[in-house]
């Protein structure tokens, strides 16, 4: 029985994956797809481990069990290095975002989250002191120009290091001030790490989508979901009730109610089972706006596959960041 693209997905992008055969699964699809998006290493393990195999062709299942073997490595070699870098810093407060922060907190093994860079929110006063620190451990300035809005970018040949600052505007400090006030320690990198509460951290991950127009890895949505259902499969900061209330209070405040709305309508759309669970945290915005968004962005982005660039992608973002 053939099994379409979009249950592969599912199945193999679940902590807790339904046993059954995926033998008729598009795989020749599915693999080259799924590597891109960042799900392979889960989608191994649970080939693998969970599955015992699935009937998955064996090039399959050896092509993702690399990618896996890659990311568990690659993942320890920087996260070591980065906590090797700060560790010693004393007297800041650097706030962790992304992959770095989600991978030891949503997934139940750091391998299963590729973390191909660093991010990190500071005080803007604060971000040439700290490149400059990072500086005496082989971090360099990237000689491009910074990309994904961020203020700078270093980089020591293998882990660059994003920093971020003013995310929410220069009209919007106090916001941001709110960030910090709330964010919650990071004992394992030192006394000046610290991670974004759970509300600004589901916040942030829409912030990012819509500022890269929708154009993310499929993981960031599974970052998501992982967030806004309580991080079940963990035990650590994020795993607890959303507090909506505060979460639809702090997105009107960011303007980015549109952001939120149309990010939790892709989890939606993406993983079913979180639907109903998403209801009450969805931003009652006009209906005029909710189809508007439907049709431009969540439709678009919920399709398994290579998706086409939005059509006016920059006022799209705009019309999502409030600005």
């Amino acid at each position: 029985m053939a099994i379409s693209l979009i249950d592969t997905v599912r199945v193999l992008a679940s902590f807790d994956p339904p046993r059954g055969s995926l033998r008729g699964a598009p795989w020749e699809e599915y693999v080259d797809w799924a590597i891109a998006q960042g799900l392979a290493p889960l989608a191994s393990y649970n080939l693998e481990y969970r599955l015992a195999g699935a009937d998955a062709p064996e090039w399959a299942r050896d092509r993702l069990l690399s990618i896996y073997s890659g990311s568990v490595n690659d993942n320890v070699m920087k996260l070591v290095n980065f906590k090797r870098s700060v560790d010693e810093l004393e007297g800041r407060k650097l706030l962790l975002m992304g992959a770095a922060s989600f991978a030891d907190t949503l997934y139940p093994h750091v391998g299963f989250r590729p973390v191909l860079e660093i991010q990190m929110l500071l005080r803007r006063m604060d971000v040439e002191g700290f490149a400059g620190y990072l500086a005496q451990h082989e971090f360099r300035p990237e000689p491009d120009e910074p990309a994904h809005g961020a203020l700078k970018v270093v980089s020591d040949g293998r882990t660059p290091i994003f920093l971020y600052a003013d995310v929410l505007g220069s009209e919007r400090r106090a916001e941001v001030q709110g960030i910090f006030d709330r964010a919650r320690p990071m004992k394992m990198y030192g006394p000046s790490l610290f991670r974004p509460d759970l509300e600004d951290a589901v916040l942030l991950v829409c912030l990012e989508h819509a500022r890269e127009g929708y154009q993310v890895p499929w993981l960031s949505f599974v970052d998501l979901r992982e967030l806004v259902t309580g991080a079940k499969s963990m035990g650590g900061i994020y795993s607890r009730p959303l507090d909506v209330a505060a979460l639809l209070e702090r997105a009107k405040a960011w303007r980015l109610e549109r952001a939120l709305y149309t990010s939790l309508s892709i989890v939606a759309r993406l993983f079913p089972e979180t639907a109903e669970g998403l209801k009450p945290v969805l931003p009652p915005l006009r209906r005029a706006t909710r189809e508007l968004l439907e049709r431009l962005v969540v439709h678009p982005a919920s399709g398994p596959g290579k998706m086409s660039h939005v059509r006016g992608t920059e006022r799209l973002r705009r019309l999502l960041t409030g600005q």
